[in-house]
């Protein structure tokens, strides 16, 4: 796992936390901002957004990612998540944050109490499928 400066750790962490303030979560009411850092030292942060169909709704940690890929980012730092309890991202989030870094440090931000625990995504998702499960193209 890439060490993170415990400076860098709470700037993700007071960026996911800002980033959850701008959840929109009517039907769950359970908001999560996401903030990654980028190996440049930009921080591009996104957050869940609900639909009232449910399964297409966004989470933070994917809206934060596709934020990261559509401004040419391909690999990060780190990514903080904030969230009531601090919990872990969803196992589609965990997927798809490996595409782009499977030894990536996530902090998981408890916004209760502010609470902060890192781990490694390899740890989140072990065995995760990536592009040499795929078979030799034709």
């Amino acid at each position: 796992m890439s060490k993170l400066s415990d400076r860098r750790i709470e700037q993700l962490a007071l960026s996911a936390v800002d980033a959850c303030g701008r959840a929109y979560a009517p039907y769950s009411q359970f908001e999560v901002g996401a903030a990654i850092l980028m190996q440049d030292g930009q921080v591009i942060a996104g957050c869940n957004v609900e639909n009232a169909s449910y399964g297409l709704s966004i989470c933070a940690e994917r809206a934060a990612a596709a934020a990261a890929v559509s401004a040419g980012y391909r690999k990060w730092r780190g990514v903080a998540i904030a969230s009531v309890g601090g919990v872990p991202p969803c196992g589609a989030c965990r997927q798809f944050l490996a595409e782009f870094g499977i030894d990536t440090p996530i902090i998981l931000v408890n916004l209760i109490d502010g609470a902060r625990s890192v781990c490694n995504l390899s740890e989140l998702l072990p065995r995760s499928f990536d592009a040499g499960d795929l078979p030799e193209p034709a």
